[in-house]
């Protein structure tokens, strides 16, 4: 594949991979583009492809959404190299993970709606990161005592004054120096589902055994947060492959929120599923370079 870098197993690591989409739509051509990164690097140093099903947002994560990312993977010849996993089934990981932060002293309760979110950032100026204005912080320093109807924020700042200056490698950028405090306070636990994104695929990462996390270039600046909980938590730290995003005919990445043409429609008309693939190998597809946050 011509996207792959360059990369020597010299330590002799286990090489495992994942591609873990979420079950609230369809695939689109992008997602089998970050399935190929994920399936070729690992194959092409004698590793494991493993798909992972990120399942656990409420009622977005529909049963007929999981059945056609199977087949769309299937109908394009990537098999994962073990048994699916699915994030439903992990929820006492995050939940101890959860616990271990609270120990640490570095959660707290949030009760704040959107709207209150919206009406506090008029009030006074905060920082902006990747996602847009920070947390304003407004249930950090006060007692929350609800049972319900509240998530759980990390102090960033008070996480990283623990964990002291954080790196990580990308074999496409290079050494990193992560910036988790851009991010403001993010959420680990929701209101409305089990544990954020952030939590949920550090700690699935860890316990998957991933040596590589490959994914696309959307996600680079997340790395942050998702190391700083690496070295909070005592997980290994992976090395990861922020691959190049596939572009639509205006420029823009193709994504589920932009209704991008679902992969279904082609398996489901006959097309012809591996050679959609070597297509994708041979680079014939438009992509993007840019590292911005989703």
């Amino acid at each position: 594949m011509v996207f792959l870098p360059q990369f020597e197993n010299k330590q002799g690591v286990k090489i495992r991979t994942r591609f873990a989409p979420s079950p609230n739509g369809a695939l689109h051509l992008g997602h089998a583009f970050s399935a190929l990164c994920a399936h070729d690097f690992a194959h092409a140093h004698y590793g494991e492809f493993i798909v992972r099903i990120e399942d656990i947002d409420g009622t977005r994560s529909r049963p007929d959404h999981i059945d056609a990312i199977l087949a769309d993977l299937a109908w394009l010849g990537l098999q994962p190299d073990a048994s699916v996993q699915y994030q439903s089934a992990k929820i006492a990981h995050y939940e101890t993970a959860l616990e271990k932060l609270g120990a640490l002293g570095l959660l707290y309760k949030c009760t704040c709606s959107r709207g209150d979110i919206s009406a506090a950032l008029k009030q006074a100026p905060v920082l902006h990161g990747p996602d847009g204005p920070q947390y304003p912080g407004t249930c950090r320093n006060r007692s929350v005592e609800a049972k319900s109807g509240f998530c759980w924020r990390i102090d960033t700042a008070k996480a990283v004054a623990l964990t002291g200056l954080l790196r990580w490698r990308d074999l496409a950028a290079g050494d990193q120096i992560a910036d988790p405090v851009q991010f403001g306070d993010v959420v680990l636990w929701r209101k409305d589902a089990p544990a954020s994104y952030h939590l949920a695929a550090t700690v699935d990462d860890a316990h998957g055994g991933i040596s590589h996390v490959v994914r696309g270039r959307d996600l680079f600046a997340y790395t942050a947060i998702h190391r700083l909980l690496q070295v909070l938590l005592e997980l290994p730290e992976p090395v990861y492959w922020h691959h190049p995003l596939l572009l639509d005919n205006s420029g823009q990445k193709l994504a589920k929120s932009k209704s991008s043409p679902a992969l279904s429609v082609q398996r489901l008309a006959g097309a012809d599923g591996p050679q959609l693939i070597n297509k994708l190998r041979k680079g014939v597809l438009p992509l993007g370079n840019s590292m911005s946050s989703p």
